[in-house]
């Protein structure tokens, strides 16, 4: 677009026109060229405008612009709050504030408290939040109703619901349905979906007609709590207001529907809707899935095809994440021959999905092949063929390629690290493992977690290394952990070590939160393999030695004369029962 000013000059309703309609940085340029040479880049309402239209589109040229104006009104500074408030550097909107509220002779509005606390919102900046909150009560700022749907939002989002809620009946008069959407998806943030459902019943009585995300919000409550018969009802009363036709409201029903068990009634609000649009089929192929029913999904990726709709990446990949999780290779493949099949492209998300699948069926030729015929890959590409490899017991080939996805110029992540010292641990490479962990910490800066080090520590009790594996426990900046002392005491298991196996066992006992009757188990077993019987067991069997020779018995002790019952087990073939009588003696 060109912005051609008649010979009489640039006419002023013929500049804001055009802004509001500049799509890019160089079109709203070009009208700022036209307004310096004719002589109104002093005027403020052009300016005003200016700064409107460039920071919808780009903020930093908007902040340029802004710095230029010598006096700035409240329109102004509102119009660049709201650009950084909706940018992807939302925290330059304080100092901007802060400067606006330096500035002598203006005052704020409710703009300006709504910009400002949308930044806080998406900064989770509730320090900020709540000190503006004081600024808006004082200014009485509060009593609109934007402003404090806009603090509602900012508390519900940060986790603070005792403070949305304080906040929500303070003037309840002027509370509209926003003021309760934003409380309801506040108490489903910090996962109290009763709550939210309580909510709702007190919000029919309030005679406020109720929007999509009010459904929304109470369906997605009522999948948490798992109440179906509430579904239903709620169902039924989408259908009295015409709500069923939105396609975001039938993917909530449908996953509420899965989450209660109830997939079938998902499919027939699903078969309901005329005009489905992918995100719709997506959903449904996924609750499928998810609910184990896989043939459902892959008869529904058929029908799919019948009517024309053209999947993408998101179809595939519930559907692939579940044949993996099952190990149904044979649903799995006929995915990979669909795929084929459509033309798709093996991007990030499909060929990862399938290399994750493949490895995971047992299919790791498979994995190989895709993985390298994808198209492009990522962090997750690379640790998903890496987890392949160490699935199948192949330590030196997922060693060959993290160095591989090293020298390609991929960074790995903590997940990279783990699933590479994992396969090390199983292959019992403890040199290369501790080479990836040292180069964890000191190439990448990755700060190590308990699952790390429990690698650490599995890698040496598999080699048979337990005392280094106990020295490097010792030596751990997280204390107080019991996962990395249980894995100790399961290579002592191996091992038959006894005497460390007791040491750890103590100091699993002086966890008072952490005991678990498997390390009594682990320990047992110990016993087991070194062939020795437990201390305690030894002292019983010294103490019934020692009184049967001096013919008496222990105080206390009476003989045992009961007899045992015969134990009685039924085992299920073809449908037949068969009981066996085994006497015990």
């Amino acid at each position: 677009m060109l912005f051609k000013p008649s010979k009489f000059g640039p006419n002023l309703s013929t500049i804001i026109s055009v802004l509001k309609s500049c799509k890019q940085t160089s079109e709203i340029s070009q009208i700022q060229g036209c307004i310096i040479k004719a002589g109104l880049d002093r005027d403020p309402f052009i300016l005003s405008k200016l700064v409107l239209a460039s920071s919808l589109q780009d903020v930093k040229y908007a902040a340029s612009i802004f710095k230029q104006i010598q006096d700035p009104n409240l329109f102004m500074y509102n119009s660049i709050l709201r650009g950084y408030s909706i940018s992807n550097d939302p925290k330059q909107a304080f100092s901007i504030f802060n400067n606006l509220r330096a500035k002598n002779g203006i005052l704020l509005d409710q703009f300006s408290f709504i910009t400002i606390l949308k930044a806080c919102s998406r900064e989770l900046a509730i320090f900020n939040g709540q000190t503006i909150h004081g600024l808006a009560l004082r200014s009485g700022h509060l009593f609109f109703i934007n402003v404090k749907n806009t603090l509602l939002y900012v508390y519900s989002v940060c986790g603070r619901i005792f403070y949305a809620h304080k906040l929500f009946d303070e003037n309840p008069d002027i509370n509209d349905v926003v003021s309760w959407n934003s409380l309801m998806g506040g108490y489903l943030h910090v996962s109290k979906p009763n709550i939210v459902i309580t909510l709702f019943r007190q919000m029919r009585w309030s005679c406020l007609t109720m929007t999509v995300t009010t459904f929304l919000t109470v369906l997605s409550a009522i999948g948490e709590v798992g109440d179906s018969l509430g579904g239903e009802s709620l169902h039924g009363h989408c259908l009295k207001v015409g709500f069923c036709f939105d396609s975001h409201l039938v993917s909530a029903l449908i996953d509420m529907y899965a989450k209660t068990g109830n997939v079938c009634l998902g499919r027939r609000a699903f078969d309901e809707v005329v005009a489905k649009d992918v995100i719709l089929w997506n959903c449904m192929i996924s609750k499928y899935a998810e609910s184990g029913l896989l043939e459902e999904s892959l008869a529904l990726l058929r029908l799919m095809k019948v009517k024309q709709v053209k999947p993408n990446s998101s179809t595939l990949v519930g559907l692939l994440s579940a044949c993996a999780a099952s190990e149904a290779i044979t649903l799995g493949q006929c995915i990979g021959s669909y795929v084929e099949e459509e033309g798709l492209p093996l991007d990030v998300i499909i060929g990862t999905a399938l290399v994750d699948m493949y490895a995971k069926c047992g299919v790791l030729d498979k994995a190989i092949d895709v993985f390298e015929r994808m198209e492009s890959k990522d962090v997750k590409s690379w640790t998903a063929m890496i987890s392949g490899y160490g699935i199948h017991g192949l330590a030196r080939d997922a060693i060959r390629l993290f160095y591989r996805m090293e020298e390609e110029g991929f960074r790995p992540n903590e997940v990279t690290f783990l699933t590479v010292l994992s396969a090390c641990s199983h292959g019992g490479l403890v040199t290369e493992g501790m080479n990836c962990f040292d180069g964890m910490i000191k190439e990448y800066g990755i700060l190590p977690k308990i699952e790390h080090y429990g690698c650490i520590i599995d890698l040496f009790g598999r080699a048979g290394l337990l005392e280094e594996a106990h020295n490097f426990i010792k030596r751990l900046p997280i204390k107080g952990d019991a996962t990395a002392w249980r894995a100790l005491l399961s290579a002592c298991r191996v091992y038959g070590n006894v005497e460390l196996g007791e040491r750890v066992k103590g100091v699993l006992a002086g966890f008072d939160n952490e005991q678990h009757p498997t390390d009594s188990i682990l320990l047992s077993s110990t016993y087991a393999i070194a062939g020795m019987l437990p201390y305690q067991t030894r002292m019983q069997a010294m103490e019934k030695d020692l009184f049967k020779d001096a013919g008496t018995r222990p105080a206390g002790k009476k003989e045992d004369k009961m007899i045992k019952e015969a134990g009685c087990s039924t085992i299920e073939m073809d449908s037949e029962g068969f009981e066996l009588n085994c006497q015990q003696t």
